[in-house]
Order: C-alpha cells, then sequence, then structure tokens
C-alpha cells in the first residue's frame, strides 16, 4: 500500500486528514522533526495547518523543517499545502508581522475587512480556475461548481495585476470571493500544490481534489454541463452578501442513559427524561451512526454537545473522545464538540487544563470546540476587571494556541422584560412582542450549567467579551424557544448580530424547512442549526435543504460520488 507522509507540528485537527488519506486507499505516517529519515523517502507529503501564521512557522522552524522542505521541493517531489499549510508558502502575514514564511511566493497574507461580514470566513465557498489551455480543464479537479470549506480570518488577498504577474511567474491560481475581496483558494507549479480550504473537510468534492494530488492528476477535464444545482431548480438562486451558502449543522445532544448507554437526546425546555413515572432518557439513537447519516444528507458541519460532560470518567477515557475518532473516519465535514471544555481534575488528581481537554478533542477529530458556562465565568470576570484579559481562561489559551476560528461560544439566554430602560445596565432592544404586563423593551440573561442557573448578565455583553476574548464564533441557543417547534427567534439573533463581528449560529426552534428559510431572511445569522427535527426523523437534512433551494436560497447539496 503506497505511503503518504504528514508533517505534524500538533496544529489542530490532523485525524481527519489521516482519515480522508487511508480512506482513499493510501497508508499514512506522520513526520514530526525535520531530521526524520523518513522524510527523505517520501515522495508524497502533505503539509496542514491551522491556527495562527506564527506559531505554525515558527514550529516549523523549532523542528527543523525549512531547509528538509525547501530541499523536498527542489528534488521534485510532491507538496501539498492545506490551509496555513499554504499561508507558509508564501513571504509572510500582517498577523505575524514579525515571522517570515517559505517564500516561495513573494506576496504577504492580510486579514479580511469585517466592515461587511462576518470575520473569520466559515463555510462554504465557490472558486475559479481559468481554463487551462483555452480547454474546459481544471487542476486536482477543483470543479468550479463544487463548493469547498474554509475556515480562516488572514488570505492572500489579491487584486487582478497581483494575479496576472502570479500566472506571469508559473503559478496556476483558484481565485475565491468573500463578499468584495478576491483571496487565493489554491495555487499550483510544478510539483507544489496548496489549498487554503480544507479538502478533508469538504465532503466528496474534496475527497476527490486529495485523490486528484494522490494520484498525480494535476489537469482534470471538465464536463460540458452545466452544475447540478443549476439543472434541479427551475427558481432563480439568490446571491448571497458573502458568496458563502446557506449552512445547515445537525446537533446531536450527547449523554448516558440509566443504563450507561451513550445515546443523543432531545427534550421541551431542557427536559431529556420521557414524561412518564420514573421515565429514562429519550433515545434518538447512537451519535457515531447519527452523525454518518447527517453527514451522507449533506449537513454542512455536525456539532456533538456533551449535555453530561462524563463528569466520573477518567480524562484520556472521555466516551465522547472515542465518538469523535469514530465519526471523523466516516464524515468529511467540519466536528464541533462541546462540554467539559474545562479545566478539571483526572480521576488520580492530576489537574488538565482546559487547553488540554481540547488538545485530546482536536487530536481525536474535533475541528472546534464549544464552551458553555466557562464563557458566562469568563466574560463576567473580563467584565468586572474592566476588560483586563488574564490570558488564562480557556477561550484565551485555546484560542491562541490553536486560532480564534476553533473556539465556539455556546450561549444559552433567557428573555427578560424590563419596564423602564431608563439608566438600564444592559443592551435592550424594543420587541415586537409585549411583555406580560404589557412592555416594550426586553434583554437576554444568560444562563449557565444547561439552563440552570440564570445570571443578571445580558447575552450581548457576554458575546462582545467572548469576541474580545478569542472567540471565534457564536453558537445562539434560545431557552424560550427550545423545543417549542416555532421557528428561531430573529429579535436576538439580529441583536447579537449587531454585537459582534464573529459569525453567528442561530439555533432553537426550527420545527419544519420553512423556518430555515425565515431565519437567513428575516436575520444575517451566518448558520442555523437544527437538532430535535432531523432525529424525530420528520424531515432529512437533504430535505431542508432541496426545500431552501426551490425557494431560491443558495444551498451546497453534494451529490457527486468519489
Amino acid at each position: 500500500m503506497p505511503i503518504v507522509y504528514i508533517i505534524d507540528v500538533e496544529s489542530g485537527n490532523l485525524r481527519s486528514l489521516q482519515n480522508a488519506v487511508e480512506y482513499l486507499g493510501y497508508e499514512t505516517r506522520f513526520i514530526k522533526h525535520g531530521s526524520d529519515p523518513a522524510l527523505k523517502k517520501a515522495d508524497k507529503l502533505i503539509l496542514p495547518g491551522v491556527g495562527n501564521f506564527g506559531h505554525f512557522v515558527k514550529e516549523l522552524r523549532s523542528r527543523d523543517f525549512f531547509d528538509p522542505l525547501t530541499k523536498y521541493v527542489e528534488s521534485g517531489k510532491s507538496l501539498m499545502g492545506i490551509c496555513v499549510g499554504l499561508q507558509a508558502l508564501f513571504k509572510g502575514s500582517e498577523e505575524s508581522p514579525d515571522v517570515g514564511g517559505l517564500k516561495f511566493i513573494d506576496l504577504r497574507l492580510k486579514k479580511f475587512n469585517d466592515s461587511n461580514k462576518s470575520v473569520p470566513q466559515i463555510g462554504w465557498n465557490c472558486l475559479e480556475v481559468p481554463a487551462l489551455n483555452g480547454k474546459r480543464q481544471t487542476l486536482y479537479d477543483m470543479k468550479p461548481d463544487a463548493r469547498f470549506y474554509f475556515v480562516h480570518s488572514y488570505a492572500a488577498i489579491v487584486n487582478d495585476d497581483q494575479i496576472a504577474e502570479l500566472s506571469s511567474q508559473g503559478w496556476d491560481l483558484a481565485i475565491s470571493k468573500y463578499a468584495d475581496e478576491k483571496f487565493i483558494a489554491a495555487v499550483a507549479k510544478g510539483n507544489i500544490f496548496a489549498t487554503q480550504f480544507h479538502p478533508e473537510k469538504s465532503g466528496a468534492a474534496g475527497l476527490n481534489v486529495i485523490k486528484a494530488f494522490l494520484q498525480q492528476q494535476k489537469v482534470t477535464s471538465l464536463p460540458e454541463t452545466q452544475s447540478q444545482m443549476q439543472e434541479s431548480s427551475s427558481k432563480a438562486i439568490e446571491v448571497t452578501p458573502t458568496g458563502l451558502t446557506r449552512r445547515i449543522i445537525a446537533c446531536l445532544d450527547v449523554r448516558t442513559n440509566d443504563q450507561a448507554d451513550l445515546v443523543v437526546t432531545k427534550g421541551d425546555q431542557y427536559d431529556v427524561r420521557e414524561k412518564r413515572a420514573g421515565g429514562d432518557v429519550k433515545s434518538l439513537g447512537k451519535p457515531v451512526q447519527l452523525a454518518e447519516k447527517y453527514y451522507r444528507q449533506g449537513a454542512d458541519e455536525v456539532t456533538f454537545l456533551n449535555i453530561t460532560s462524563f463528569r466520573n470518567s477518567p480524562i484520556k477515557d472521555q466516551p465522547m473522545l472515542e465518538v469523535l475518532r469514530q465519526a471523523a473516519k466516516t464524515c468529511f465535514v467540519p466536528l464541533t464538540v462541546g462540554g467539559g471544555i474545562k479545566t478539571v481534575l483526572d480521576s488520580d488528581g492530576t489537574e488538565v487544563s482546559a487547553l488540554d481537554i481540547a488538545t485530546l478533542y482536536f487530536r481525536a477529530g474535533a475541528d472546534k470546540v464549544s464552551i458553555g458556562s466557562d464563557s458566562v465565568k469568563a466574560a463576567e470576570e473580563f467584565i468586572a476587571s474592566g476588560e483586563h484579559a488574564t490570558g488564562k481562561t480557556p477561550i484565551e489559551t485555546i484560542s491562541r494556541a490553536y486560532g480564534n476560528q476553533a473556539v465556539v461560544i455556546s450561549v444559552d439566554p433567557k428573555r427578560y422584560y424590563v419596564a423602564d430602560p431608563v439608566n438600564f445596565k444592559y443592551n435592550l432592544i424594543t420587541t415586537a412582542t409585549s411583555g406580560p404586563d404589557g412592555e416594550k423593551y426586553c434583554y437576554y440573561r444568560v444562563t449557565s450549567q444547561g439552563g440552570r442557573k440564570v445570571h443578571e448578565l445580558g447575552a450581548y455583553e457576554l458575546c462582545q467579551a467572548c469576541e474580545k476574548l478569542g472567540a471565534g464564533e457564536i453558537l445562539l441557543n434560545c431557552i424560550d424557544k427550545d423545543g417549542t417547534n416555532s421557528g428561531y427567534d430573529f429579535e436576538l439573533i439580529n441583536q447579537i448580530k449587531s454585537a459582534v463581528r464573529i459569525p453567528v449560529i442561530a439555533s432553537s426552534g426550527a420545527g419544519n424547512p420553512q423556518d430555515f428559510v425565515d431565519v437567513f431572511k428575516n436575520t444575517k445569522a451566518d448558520a442555523a442549526l437544527g437538532a430535535g427535527i432531523f432525529h424525530r426523523g420528520e424531515y432529512t437534512v437533504t430535505q431542508v435543504k432541496r426545500y431552501m433551494r426551490d425557494h431560491g436560497m443558495l444551498v451546497r447539496i453534494d451529490e457527486t460520488q468519489i
């Protein structure tokens, strides 16, 4: 079996890349230091990276990879970079001004402008590859009607003159747009190929790109047909402000039942037990099997929320770790895990930091971690200190090591009506739904511990504080809407979108496909999450997406085969 070598500087989730390569019929081996003799043996080498440019490049230097990588490329053997692995090929990045890259490409990366869009870019974007030799051909099977998963704040933002200059130097480019900014989505020259997107997280389309690289099929012919999405829709499809598709996330609440079996569950108002005397936890299926089912149906991401935190389990034997390991073998879209991402004591009394816990999850297959109750604590302390960051909260330590795109804040707010808005401490909205005594104002109090503890702090202030601490995305739940099947809370979503520049995921209340259409029409939500609607078998992810498409919404429907 042919061997593919992967450079490992402990940067994010490598397990999914390993699984993707092995799924395609190859053996994988990791190289952790430039002095490893395997680097000279390798003829197919992948350089993956996530997070901070400076941290990643410094790790390459400290592990003595710079000269061996240059010699490897000069030898003519194949190299593929992914995400920050692509960025490392450039001269440098304004993210880390004092750190130089490999300098194969004489450009510096810049941060996306966040005045008209969420940053980081998180979602599914398309790309354009100029026709090769005047024919309908593309590089490494990057089809122009496919969608690929991007997650980054910095990019090789380019204008037409820079594109022409790089082309004159022999670089073949794939270009994407995020709102009004063009950036390099992929580059190829000789034996070098690199993508800003994550092919191992881009479903069948991404696996085809990896396959083309491993088989060294640099140039791929394109069929003379329109995309499946264009052919199958009778209505005009919207052009979204960012160019990203409407992202649909399947969420699985995971816990043990009374027989100690691991199950996916869902209840009303955070109550997951059957409505009968001595009722056991509702079981809606097994987490790994459900995750694969939703991936096959076209979910853009899968989120696991560990709603009991498995408090009595040794850290390295957490049941959720094995769930992630198994799910990552068959689900080639981003995986998020929440619950228990905090500093804890192991069964032997050893203190294990939130960063160490997150690292275990990333190594098991997670792409993002979701922090709930500890984010409330961190925000309260940050605000009380006059916004003095300690650098020690889970948000800060994890985002510093893995990038802010790896840290999601799970917020559980509850509506609270206010009669007199004068000198009120927290951000208020004028609501279209009056309170029990005719109140026209409200704010959203945050809760913790699964909704059991209510805080005075407003969700608006919490989200702003967490963004400043380093969070990269908000998972916005709503206790008032949870389990009601009455649609999302537009007022809450719009308030939080006005508070932050990072992406916001709308959650709680989806009961039918129209609710997904409505949330994107009535708010600026970056994604919408569904749980019970899928678990109960009322609708599949595919049905929801096709309904959205039939109502003119831009969605990713991946019907291609490997």
